[in-house]
């Protein structure tokens, strides 16, 4: 008697019935469909992201050997002392797409303080000519250096173990490894572990990736991909994908990318989605994500929970309006997938672009401006970390039934030749279409960035104000 197949889940799979023949000619021409809209990148692009890695951990094991030797400590405890450089989100799943950032982690020993990685490996990183478009923000939700290095976007947080020395095998995946850490190090770590968790409990890991990069590009298109504004970012994708991919283990892409829209919409939200069981450890002060105890837990709509120790909600930003018009996404999508699945549509209608600016008589702008670009690059990531508890506020007023946030601002750069036209460049108005005042003359570049916040206003008697 054989033993029955298991696999991985906190239930059992909905169906084990391999794909036919016509559901792998629908992932042939999905695949084609992806590599049209450059969802993959190619060997060169590809190079050119190994080599950036190897250059920032070289970097900073530099750095912290230096560091190290200026505080007098014993040569063989800076050459020992180490320093790693490790990959999460889309990257480190193997799903990123040709103009896809890279999610990097520096891990420190503990004879390195955060405030010392930030302010040195800033300094190294801005001495290279190759190095733009720098931004230390130390006061998020997980500190963060943001950089360009050519045109490849870069986030690199850091994390500082309770040990003087990072060996070069380290196993970020060892639970005990987080004790006596801090919780933004905690975080920090939790990103390439959960990357790696994702991929060790989906039956098929080919599969989910192309999955996954359908979905990327589909949430890209319709606008509703970015946690900070309140819809959802990389991770919180990633593990619904995956959850599909383990209630059907034997599917292909076309039928996990069909299922996932109808389970979903069906979704009895605020149930979580999760992809193991959730591990509990009374005895540390560590706490998993548990809506049961937690009463801050209970609060989140939408709730993705992430399979690491401790187990965090990675949907936690997500706001009421965010949460309807997710649901609605997915509805259309729903109904687009049923067409493609019965050979009455194309892949490439699930892409289409979303009509955010044609959607609303109602539009809010919020417009930050400087004078100097490092400073404009600091102010606009602080209030785009602001501007879901905007939404969040404006929800709360009565005649405001729902408000939208578009997920990227718009940035502009005005040559200004009058104290006028600086005036219209900080108000969102491109100088050269307004008709010439007179004004005190000057020369001055203004940077301003501009985001938009679609609202559906109540009306006084009863109606909704939706579309212009």
């Amino acid at each position: 008697m054989t033993e029955a197949t298991t696999y991985p889940g906190v239930t059992e799979p909905l169906a084990l019935v391999p794909p036919s023949q016509k559901d792998l000619a629908l992932s042939e021409e999905l695949i084609k469909t992806l590599q049209k809209y450059e969802a993959y990148e190619n060997e060169e692009r590809t190079h050119q992201r190994r080599e950036i890695l190897i250059y920032l951990e070289k970097v900073a094991q530099r750095y912290i050997f230096n560091l190290c030797q200026r505080k007098k400590l014993p040569i063989e405890e800076c050459k020992n002392a180490g320093g790693k450089v490790l990959t999460y989100g889309s990257y480190s799943l193997g799903v990123h797409s040709r103009d896809a950032d890279i999610d990097t982690l520096c891990v420190i020993p503990s004879l390195i303080t955060r405030e010392e990685f930030f302010d040195e490996m800033s300094k190294f990183l801005l001495s290279n000519h190759r190095v733009h478009d720098l931004n230390v923000v130390k006061d998020s939700y997980v500190p963060v250096i943001k950089f360009k290095y050519d045109d490849i976007s870069i986030d690199l947080v850091c994390a500082r173990l309770n040990s003087p020395r990072v060996p070069n095998d380290i196993d970020l995946n060892d639970p005990n490894i987080l004790y006596g850490l801090d919780d933004q190090s905690i975080r920090s770590l939790n990103g390439n572990r959960v990357s790696k968790d994702i991929l060790n409990l989906v039956p098929n890991v080919e599969t989910f990736r192309t999955s996954l990069r359908c979905i990327k590009l589909w949430a890209n298109k319709r606008g509703i991909y970015s946690n900070v504004v309140g819809f959802l970012g990389g991770i919180a994708w990633a593990l619904l994908v995956a959850r599909i991919c383990q209630l059907y283990p034997l599917a292909c892409p076309s039928t996990i990318i069909s299922k996932f829209f109808g389970i979903l919409i069906n979704w009895n939200w605020p149930s979580p989605v999760i992809l193991q069981k959730i591990e509990e450890n009374p005895s540390s002060s560590l706490k998993s994500w548990n809506a049961r105890t937690n009463p801050q837990d209970r609060l989140h709509k939408m709730p993705v929970i992430t399979p690491s120790y401790p187990s965090m909600c990675s949907t936690h930003n997500v706001t009421s309006s965010t949460f309807r018009i997710i649901l609605g996404e997915f509805k259309m999508a729903s109904e687009t997938l049923d067409k493609i699945m019965n050979g009455n549509a194309p892949w490439s209608s699930l892409f289409a672009n979303h009509t955010f600016f044609q959607n609303y008589r109602h539009y809010l702008q919020v417009i930050v401006s400087s004078d100097d670009p490092t400073s404009q690059l600091k102010w606009a990531g602080l209030v785009e970390a602001k501007l879901r508890q905007l939404v969040i506020k404006l929800e709360a007023i009565s005649c405001i039934a729902l408000v939208h946030p578009f997920p990227t601002g718009f940035n502009y750069e005005y040559n200004c030749k009058s104290t006028a036209e600086a005036f219209l460049a900080t108000h969102g108005i491109s100088p050269t279409k307004v008709e010439k005042t007179p004004s005190k003359s000057m020369q001055k570049k203004i940077y301003s960035k501009i985001f938009y916040i679609g609202l559906y206003i109540r009306l006084s008697s009863g109606k909704v104000s939706f579309f212009k």
